[in-house]
């Protein structure tokens, strides 16, 4: 169905008033959201939140007996000001649009956000709100770089000047660690029960790390509060999956033209989505399996094979394809060179660590993600995919490298990728001169490193925070050394380099 929109017509706000007049093909909130209360409170909300969790929620608040899972945002940063003005503006009220590979588009607004906080302008009405006896759930999605710790050794990294501040100022916080450990502080005086800490990010053990880094903040402020932390509040474990961009202006004119209303922050997905949960929980939880979550004892299994699969092929489209030029992951995906370069590093330095997984067929899950990637209506920027590569690469692409050479096994199409991320962080270009786009926390220092290659080729692996003891494995250097000559060659093209990488692979 297809809907047009007048060029003289002022468009109504997205809103709850506004609803009635949407496109009968649009699915909306048939649920009373005056009756709703906020079981959960969650931090981060970015793109995916809104197209994973807070869609499941939404489907669930459909559900008679739900109605104490709705859910409150909170923007812990002023970046988030903005996303809070057009949430209240629209009753907390977004657009969800999701494309299929095959072109069909359903339209959907998601309903089960019912407040948003805006911490920098009230901190101690979000710590009300995690102390609240309403809120069961308190849930993260702040990026790997929000879980604060070193990516070479695992801990909690104390330096952090925000997190110096926190610790000194819990009535004062900056961090999600502040804002949770000064909120259980009177949950605990008060004798209530603590919230389940849900991790929502793309990290293995999401539930363990989180656990770990809050622990270890905690207990160096009051022992006896980490003790009961330990003994009483639930940090489940989950794997997330919905490859979901980032909006763009084209997605609110889409917006406009469907639905016949102005959603200023609008999000687009693709169809597939998946979340699996250790059902682990500190005081009840929402029946999230009903609407097509996944209650599993252990995580581990799925989290591994997704993580080293998914978010490490799309590290690897992304940082070839953005040096080739690049500019979406459909864009490099469909590239015959590139899938195949992608589907022999899945298959041969990835399959082989993985363990098998009861109705998982590794080979169609493969094969799927491959469909997904290539799915020509999500133009997912290559931009966005290497966002951050500093806390990613890790956990997605160098703990394959590791376990491989300990295993004694080939990591000659991973070492390229490392090789071309030295690259892109010294050269800023692609390989015809054009800028690259780069957002990472550590941007400054893998330029720094990654500068003094051409007079020492392993000066991007003294990273030890990032690549730990690569710099000392000889193998893994040699074919480094040889990786980092091809493409510092004059005239050197990425292309090339790939099929000579999978030639020799055989």
């Amino acid at each position: 169905m297809q809907h047009t929109q007048q060029s003289n017509v002022k468009l109504n706000t997205l809103n709850q008033q506004s609803l009635p007049t949407l496109p009968a093909d649009v699915d909306v909130p048939n649920y009373d959201r005056s009756s709703l209360t906020a079981g959960i409170v969650h931090i981060g909300v970015g793109g995916f939140h809104r197209a994973h969790q807070a869609m499941y929620v939404n489907e669930l608040l459909k559900k008679p007996g739900s109605e104490s899972w709705a859910i409150c945002g909170v923007g812990l940063l002023e970046a988030n000001r903005g996303l809070r003005d057009v949430l209240v503006k629209q009753d907390y009220l977004y657009s969800l649009t999701v494309r299929h590979p095959n072109g069909q588009i359903d339209h959907q607004v998601i309903g089960s956000m019912i407040d948003f906080l805006f911490a920098p302008e009230n901190k101690k009405q979000v710590i009300d709100k995690l102390v609240n006896p309403d809120t069961k759930i308190v849930s993260l999605t702040i990026t790997e770089g929000g879980y604060n710790f070193n990516p070479a050794t695992g801990e909690f990294d104390f330096t952090n000047p925000e997190i110096i501040h926190d610790m000194a100022n819990l009535q004062d916080p900056i961090t999600a660690f502040g804002y949770i450990t000064a909120a259980l502080i009177q949950r605990k005086a008060l004798g209530m029960k603590p919230f389940t800490i849900q991790s929502c990010d793309n990290i293995q053990h999401n539930g363990d790390m989180t656990r770990k880094m809050l622990l270890a903040f905690v207990s160096k402020i009051d022992a006896e509060l980490g003790q009961w932390i330990a003994a009483n509040v639930a940090f489940p474990n989950a794997m997330v999956d919905r490859i979901t961009p980032l909006t763009t202006k084209a997605d609110i004119e889409y917006v406009a033209n469907a639905y016949n209303v102005n959603d200023e922050w609008p999000i687009t997905c693709e169809a597939f989505t998946q979340w699996v949960i250790e059902d682990n929980f500190s005081d009840g939880r929402p029946a999230l399996d009903t609407v097509g979550a996944q209650f599993v004892s252990d995580v581990t299994p799925f989290e591994k094979m997704k993580i080293r699969l998914l978010n490490a092929g799309h590290s690897v489209l992304g940082l070839l394809g953005s040096i080739n030029g690049f500019a979406t992951i459909d864009e490099s995906v469909t590239d015959p060179l590139f899938a195949a370069y992608l589907r022999k590093f899945m298959d041969d330095e990835v399959t082989p660590l993985l363990d098998q997984l009861d109705g998982i067929d590794l080979t169609q899950y493969k094969d799927t993600l491959i469909e997904r990637f290539a799915n020509p209506n999500i133009k997912d920027s290559l931009a966005r995919i290497c966002l951050e590569s500093s806390a990613k690469l890790p956990k997605f692409l160098i703990a394959s490298i590791n376990e491989n050479i300990a295993q004694g096994r080939d990591t000659s199409l991973a070492t390229l990728v490392i090789a071309a991320w030295c690259l892109y962080s010294d050269k800023r270009v692609d390989q015809q001169g054009n800028k690259l786009d780069i957002n990472d926390q550590m941007a400054a220092q893998l330029h720094d490193y990654a500068s003094k290659t051409e007079q020492d080729p392993l000066a991007f692996l003294q990273i030890t925070d990032l690549f730990g003891e690569l710099n000392n494995q000889a193998n893994f250097c040699k074919d480094y050394r040889q990786a980092i000559a091809t493409l510092y060659a004059p005239g050197s093209d990425i292309k090339t380099i790939m099929q000579a990488r999978l030639q020799a692979k055989g």
